[in-house]
């Protein structure tokens, strides 16, 4: 049966809470994959792109569009490394923390709406074991 199969049920989960959360979050004029960046960037430390990108688990040219992106709408800055002066750092700006913020909260909400069939410890068991198989590839 269809419905049995781990990789179709992979895809619609994920399709389907992708709708959810695209459609919570565009008020805020945000994706959940410039979301995902600005929480990468948002850490205690600043980061390259580079750096970013390996968080984030996309190429560097990937994550040059992104950057640009969210410069552009003015969430984020780029600047030199006082460090290594031959790479920028990127840093949130107050309104990017601001979004951040929000959509974090907003993101949050659209999850547990997507996940309202099951209870706490179903959620944190599904994470848990979504996690351990990701971490054998």
């Amino acid at each position: 049966m269809l419905a049995d199969r781990l990789g179709y049920l992979l895809k619609h989960a994920q399709s389907a809470f992708a709708e959810r959360s695209a459609a919570a979050l565009a008020p805020l004029g945000l994706t959940g994959r410039e979301l995902a960046v600005l929480t990468v960037l948002g850490g205690s430390e600043a980061l390259a792109q580079q750096q970013a990108a390996s968080r984030l688990g996309v190429d560097r040219t990937t994550m040059v569009a992104l950057v640009d992106a969210l410069e552009a709408k003015g969430l984020v800055r780029r600047g030199p490394d006082p460090v290594d002066r031959r790479r920028n750092l990127v840093h949130l700006t107050e309104r990017g923390r601001e979004l951040l913020d929000e959509g974090s909260r907003i993101h949050a909400e659209a999850e547990r709406t997507f996940l309202a069939a099951l209870t706490a410890d179903e959620v944190s068991q599904l994470k848990s074991l979504l996690r351990r198989a990701l971490e054998v590839r």
